[in-house]
């Protein structure tokens, strides 16, 4: 097959994807068939309509296929569609089968039998006489398909198979019920092939695309990912190291591993984790570019083991980045705080240098790295909201610096940091005019600052997560018109999330005065346990102004700076 095109693009029907002596594999440590009764039903249906709409057609989607000649084709994304169209023809196959063999028109049912066999399942071979069949499934699956379900035999102990042969069984079954239950068509031969050769074959569509090799494969789903189309950069990945492995014992133990792996960092989170592993020692890795850095460093069976054994210790850290209350913090508990701030800050750029610093750092060295990162993130992303694109490059550098012995502190690092370490002036600055929405995600967000805040005013800890205060808008979020008569309409809209405005207040206290004027908002503020919210009754508090908001929120900036800091020289 000639290779010169990154890929051919057209749209074809069940019919021409699967006829002219075509044949398609899926890698064999692709994953397993997991399409469930919600996709068979969802398929059946669209078919009843189709049926009765002739003209009519009904589009599949993308099938994503590797040319290894000019009719064999490897399977990158699709095989789920192409296995449970496969299996709903064996199930039309077998139920006219079963009208020929109850004495209905039996020479020509088992005719219209044979040649939907051979044109949607496989062929004998005139030689030897054994069948050719257009799929093959992977290591898992396809043993199952072509012995039992190809030659329609009865699986034997359905429930003891592996959950993925259970489900082509079921999905076997569930068709072959739904034919059963099709009235006058469950008898007519002629109308059971019909269903197949002109409403499964002629009026399914799908956009057939052609790759030829895999990193075209790779390059295609970064651009159909991209659209929303349902691909697995993982399952790229994932064939291509196993494609490199050929010992059988080496297969199986690479599988192990692997499994476990993903098991580990999760299946659609593999990409990302991986990036961040290899940015540890490169710069720059975007995710358009894993397959092919992949491919250069990876050429043999000894560099995929090599790879595994890298990846393999960074997985649970990498894991429990994204929970505090992973047992992996059980270790070194101190570090739970970062965790969840950095959730909290949806921030990952800094996880290279998490992974160098877990390695070569002691304890107490790498929890000092995780605040000061989480120190870094606060100011840079949260409060000033600089552009993200620096943060890669300058965690890429100071991972490296860990791994090679040259950074061998936080105060070593926090100097190679410095570039993205917001001024003290810079941070006060952003922090006076910080707005932060109390509503869904944000609202802990709110919380969380108020909480260090109050924390620092009162000398008593505010945990976030467990004090059960509610945040206050001194100016409401629905105003009444009273409120008009010290605070000027026009600025409602953009005061009311500003960080001045709000503060922490007991739920009852709260409830009391919803949305009251100031004076009576004061007298619930005095009563509070919450030093910043006391401080708002204190004299000269007459009312509520947009100067004494702004005078609010800078005192509080000047609090932060001193909260958020680096405390390195």
């Amino acid at each position: 097959m000639a290779r010169t095109n990154l890929l051919n693009t057209r749209t074809t029907n069940f019919l021409e994807l699967i006829g002219n002596g075509r044949i398609y594999r899926v890698p064999a440590f692709q994953r397993d068939y997991s399409w469930e009764e919600e996709q068979w039903e969802d398929l059946w249906n669209d078919l009843m309509e189709l049926r009765h709409s002739p003209d009519d057609r009904h589009y599949m989607g993308a099938l994503v296929v590797e040319g290894k000649s000019d009719r064999e084709f490897s399977i990158i994304d699709g095989q789920q569609r192409l296995a449970t169209l496969s299996v709903l023809a064996l199930a039309v196959i077998a139920r006219l089968e079963q009208v020929a063999t109850s004495g209905l028109d039996p020479d020509a049912n088992r005719e219209r039998a044979q040649s939907l066999r051979n044109r949607f399942v496989g062929e004998k071979d005139p030689a030897s006489l054994q069948e050719s069949s257009k799929l093959f499934l992977n290591k898992t699956d396809d043993g199952f398909y072509q012995d039992y379900l190809v030659q329609l035999r009865q699986a034997r102990n359905p429930r003891a198979l592996p959950k993925s042969n259970r489900l082509l069984w079921d999905c076997f079954q569930y068709f072959s019920k739904r034919l059963g239950e099709l009235g006058e068509i469950r008898e007519s031969g002629a109308a059971l092939a019909a269903l197949l050769s002109e409403t499964v074959a002629r009026q399914l569509m799908f956009i057939l695309i052609t790759v030829d090799d895999e990193l075209n494969a790779y390059t295609v789903f970064e651009t159909l990912n991209a659209r929303g189309l349902e691909l697995s950069a993982t399952d790229l990945l994932k064939n291509y190291l196993f494609s490199k492995v050929r010992v059988s014992s080496d297969l199986e133990a690479l599988q192990r591993r692997w499994s476990a792996l993903i098991a580990t960092v999760r299946q659609e989170r593999f990409p990302e984790f991986l990036r961040y592993h290899l940015s540890c020692e490169l710069p720059k890795v975007r995710s358009t570019r894993l397959f092919k850095i992949v491919r250069d460093r990876v050429r043999d069976p000894e560099a995929v083991f090599e790879l595994m054994a890298a990846l393999e210790p960074r997985a649970e850290l990498y894991s429990a980045l994204g929970d505090p209350s992973h047992s992996y913090w059980a270790e070194i508990p101190e570090c739970r705080p970062y965790v969840r701030e950095l959730v909290l800050f949806r921030v990952s750029q800094m996880t290279p240098l998490l992974f160098a610093a877990r390695e070569r750092l002691d304890d107490v060295e790498f929890t000092k790295v995780f605040k000061l990162t989480a120190t870094i993130s606060f100011r840079y992303s949260v409060v000033s909201d600089l552009n993200s694109n620096a943060l890669e490059p300058a965690y890429h550098e100071a991972a490296k610096g860990v791994l090679d012995g040259s950074l061998r502190s936080a105060a070593r690092l926090f100097q190679q940091l410095r570039s993205i370490y917001v001024s003290d002036e810079r941070f006060e600055q952003d922090f006076g005019r910080f707005i932060v929405d109390t509503t869904g995600q944000r609202k802990k967000l709110a919380k969380y600052i108020l909480a260090k805040l109050e924390t620092k005013e009162s000398g008593r800890a505010c945990d976030p997560e467990t004090d059960p205060a509610t945040i206050e808008h001194v100016l409401p979020e629905n105003p009444a018109s009273e409120w008009g008569d010290s605070f000027p309409r026009e600025q409602w809209e953009s005061s009311t999330y500003r960080l001045g405005n709000l503060t922490l207040l007991e739920l009852g206290l709260n409830r009391t005065v919803a949305n009251q004027d100031f004076k009576v908002k004061k007298e619930a503020y005095a009563k509070s346990s919450y030093s910043l919210t006391r401080a708002l009754a204190q004299p000269p508090a007459t009312e509520w102004t947009p100067v004494r908001l702004e005078e609010r929120q800078f005192q509080l900036a000047k609090s932060a700076a001193k909260i958020w800091r680096a405390d390195y020289p």
